[in-house]
């Protein structure tokens, strides 16, 4: 039998339906056209992985880690799954932009929600580049308590 992939496992296929749902609550729209009752949780899964727009989400830890990242996040910051998920979410961006990036968790935070986030990241290798307009939300687990943050965007360019 085939090994399932990471971002199909089924603790990932409830992190993915923890981020649909969170992102609708912020914004009051799906985040995936497919975002409808009674499509698979394992079709969903797929589709957010595949999903033209970076997707990625931290868990509430005092420093975050990246508990989810789609393949665009992983071509953008040129990082295996493995290697990804777990690391310091801090790490997505260059050190000099740490202290602007807090700031704006913080207030999206604060407000459950942002929608018009720019901020510049830095790839695996040191490359930077610029996200504009990027949705921020925070994740919200089945008993309502605060689980994490989300980050979605498809407007980026290398520096």
């Amino acid at each position: 039998m085939p090994e399932t992939a990471p971002w199909q496992a089924l603790e990932m296929q409830g992190l993915v339906s923890i981020l649909l749902l969170s992102h609708r609550r912020a914004f009051d729209c799906p985040l995936l056209a497919s975002d409808r009752p009674g499509t698979s949780r394992r079709l969903t899964a797929q589709e957010l992985f595949n999903s033209s727009m970076a997707v990625l989400a931290h868990n509430n830890a005092g420093d975050p880690a990246l508990t989810y990242a789609n393949a665009t996040a992983l071509r953008l910051w040129k990082r295996p799954w493995n290697e990804m998920v777990g690391m310091p979410s801090r790490l997505t961006a260059a050190q000099s932009e740490r202290k602007e990036r807090a700031a704006s968790l913080r207030q999206a935070l604060a407000r459950d929600a942002i929608n018009t986030y720019s901020g510049i990241r830095v790839d695996r290798c040191g490359r930077q580049f610029m996200i504009r307009n990027a949705r921020i939300w925070t994740l919200w687990d089945e008993e309502g308590r605060r689980c994490g943050q989300a980050a979605a965007f498809s407007s980026w360019w290398w520096l």
